[in-house]
């Protein structure tokens, strides 16, 4: 492989909603590192990702050189407990336009030897379409292929087919500057065409992409102590639920069903604690829930409450619910309704994995919930074995790339 380079200048580019993606570019920075440690690392990235960074040392880039929030496209196209990714996707067209305006300029004033993104499609969407071209490496990361129509709305279907057929015809003759990632398994795309006359998505996947398994930013085999979390965190001993909804504002509704489960979970579980987490963007003043359950706003590496508690319930992200999959944690999980990655992807793959129990937040009550609580926080849990050196692989990509 030759001798590691030195002082190679990386820019890392975190782009979609939340925290998920953030902790997992954390984890291939980290393995960067630890395949070329003399990497310089930068960042673009928006809130809430940001404040992650700051927290962990990181440099993200300041003004002028700072990303749009894209969560805010994504909380105006939210309903309540759903949203619509074909509607946030015509609401954060503007910030697009402003991310590339904002990384030609920074590449115009710095050099970097190799570029980073994590579903930056404001930047992939002009390499394809033969608009933008790159003397240096550019790495795309993907999470899921393709999109899905989650209604009958002849409108919004006849986008979908669209928008998935100019993917195919753009992404057939990739230039040789680029270089895909996916995270997850090839059983995690759908084994079927992308639309009619069109390729199998699966087989594209296998095609184009690097398929790297699942990436985590910790090692699930140093969190099996429950005892010593539970008290280095302040929880005591008896059961513990912890409720939380990522890195959004969408799921208050679902934060606040939790706390009234929690009133008929206490008549059966008299010492019951309940945590809701309720991320960087939801004032946990705004919650309505009764006394005893606490509540927090961000909390910094959740995923240790995640290991010390009985049962979890959470949004259906990709992120949160593999961290729960790896510590084979008892979860309820409730996908924002309408949102195709969540609805289709995210429970098709934790269903072959035999972990979590899918809810639907329109037709849950409180009792319901408080039953599903019940049973799930005995339950055994079976969980089939993931991969999980996702972020090692990603980072010899990147070297042999910068060789």
């Amino acid at each position: 492989m030759g001798l590691p380079p030195v002082g190679k200048r990386i820019l890392y580019i975190s782009g979609s909603l939340g925290l998920g993606h953030i902790t997992r570019d954390l984890a291939i920075a980290r393995a960067i590192r630890a395949e070329i440690p003399a990497a310089e690392i930068s960042w673009l990235a928006a809130h809430p990702a940001n404040i992650v960074l700051k927290q962990e040392g990181e440099f993200p880039w300041p003004e002028p050189y700072v990303w749009d929030d894209e969560t805010i496209a994504a909380e105006q196209a939210a309903s309540g407990f759903s949203m619509n990714l074909i509607t946030y996707s015509l609401k954060v067209k503007k910030a697009w336009r402003r991310h590339l305006k904002v990384f030609n300029q920074l590449l115009a004033r710095e050099h970097f030897d190799l570029i980073i993104g994590d579903e930056t499609y404001e930047i992939a969407i002009p390499i394809h379409a033969k608009k933008l071209v790159l003397d240096v490496p550019f790495v795309m990361i993907y999470d899921f292929i393709g999109t899905e129509s989650m209604s009958r709305n002849p409108i919004e279907r006849l986008g979908v087919y669209l928008n998935n057929r100019k993917w195919c015809r753009n992404h057939d003759n990739p230039p040789n500057f680029l270089t895909n990632l996916f995270v997850g398994e090839a059983e995690d795309v759908p084994d079927k065409p992308f639309g009619f006359r069109m390729p199998n998505c699966r087989d594209w996947l296998k095609r184009h992409c690097h398929v790297l398994g699942y990436i985590l930013r910790f090692n699930p085999e140093e969190l099996k102590d429950k005892q010593t979390l539970r008290q280095q965190l302040g929880y005591g001993n008896h059961p513990l639920i912890v409720c939380s909804i990522g890195g959004t504002a969408i799921g208050k509704e679902m934060l606040e069903l939790c706390g009234r489960a929690y009133l008929l979970l206490k008549e059966k579980l008299p010492g019951l604690q309940m945590a809701l987490v309720c991320g960087p963007r939801l004032n946990p003043a705004s919650l309505q829930v009764p006394k005893g359950v606490e509540v927090h706003g961000y909390v910094p590496n959740l995923y240790r409450h995640f290991a010390a508690c009985d049962l979890a319930i959470v949004q259906g992200g990709g992120t949160t619910t593999i961290e729960l999959t790896a510590l084979r944690i008892p979860f309820l999980y409730f996908p924002i309704e309408g949102q195709f990655a969540q609805e289709l992807y995210v429970t098709e793959r934790l269903a072959r994995h035999r972990a979590g129990v899918r809810m639907s937040f329109s037709r849950t009550t409180s009792e319901s919930l408080a039953r599903a609580a019940l049973d799930t926080l005995n339950s055994e849990v079976n969980y089939a074995q993931i991969p999980v050196d996702g972020a090692r692989k990603a980072a010899g990509i990147v070297r042999e790339l910068l060789n």
